[in-house]
């Protein structure tokens, strides 16, 4: 399979700054709630959760409907003319399969990320910060770097990818795919009689 790690950046970066024009409007209620003190009494915890209720598990379920949709891509992946596609037989993917595919690289390290946060806000009074808050601190940025990496390794395909069996592949949701797995069986079958004829 051929990797496209420069076009999935791109893709990437797109839909988070969609990503981000949705953090803004739901920072716009959140935070003048926090700075009235109407939070006060929630705990890290309980604020952890309703920001992934709110934030993380939209955004994972959009992503997972637009790349198990028709066009089986986000906005950012339709824009760098990319697909999501199985691995294995080039077609769409399930919802399940997409949403898994979004958990593990959105809400997962999203969320790791949140309660790092929250949990420097709940223990900013202590002389230092507990071992755990460093360890989600750490797996919040390991994670998105291993991810970025895996894209120029090999065939391309993220751990994500991987437990989705998923491939990003360039072409159109109608089964255009350039690079994809049917793509290639029919290439394959294009060269054979020119095989036998060289045979002949």
């Amino acid at each position: 399979m051929i990797r496209h790690p420069w076009k999935r950046l791109v893709a990437w970066l797109i839909d988070w700054v969609l990503v981000l024009a949705w953090a803004g409007i739901t920072a716009a209620v959140g935070v003048p709630l926090y700075l009235s003190g109407a939070t006060a009494g929630l705990g890290p915890i309980v604020l952890n959760v309703i920001s992934v209720v709110v934030l993380v598990a939209p955004v994972t379920a959009a992503l997972a409907a637009l790349e198990s949709g028709r066009r089986q891509a986000t906005i950012g992946k339709r824009m760098q003319r990319l697909v999501v596609t199985d691995a294995a037989t080039g077609s769409r993917l399930s919802f399940p399969r997409a949403l898994g595919r979004n958990v593990l690289k959105i809400a997962l390290p999203w969320a790791v990320g949140h309660a790092a946060v929250f949990g420097m806000v709940a223990t900013a009074a202590a002389d230092a910060a507990p071992p755990w808050i460093w360890v989600l601190t750490a797996l919040a940025y390991v994670v998105p770097v291993v991810y970025v990496v895996t894209l120029f390794m090999g065939a391309g395909a993220t751990p994500y990818d991987r437990a989705a069996r998923s491939h990003v592949a360039i072409g159109d949701a109608a089964g255009g795919h350039r690079d994809g797995p049917a793509s290639r069986r029919l290439a394959e079958t294009a060269r054979l009689p020119a095989r036998g004829r060289a045979v002949e």
